[in-house]
């Protein structure tokens, strides 16, 4: 594990501290905790983006018409 330090205003720092405390985790783990779910997010993002940029690129409209919903949301 990497120790890293913040600052907190005072206020967050107190809620912060009863936060954790209410996980029954030091505020450090609580916060690593919070910090790897997010970053979960950013790489999840990240790889549907990825997949749907490699995906080839299609008409949306041909003839004055639109495809129908499902035709653009086909899995």
């Amino acid at each position: 594990m990497k120790n890293v330090t913040i600052t907190l205003p005072p206020e967050v720092a107190k809620w912060a501290r009863v936060w954790a405390a209410q996980k029954e985790r030091s505020l450090s783990s609580a916060t690593a905790e919070l910090l790897k779910a997010e970053m979960g997010k950013e790489q999840q993002y990240q790889r549907a983006m990825e997949s749907y940029l490699a995906g080839q690129p299609r008409q949306l409209a041909a003839k004055g018409t639109y495809p129908s919903r499902e035709e653009l949301y086909d899995r």
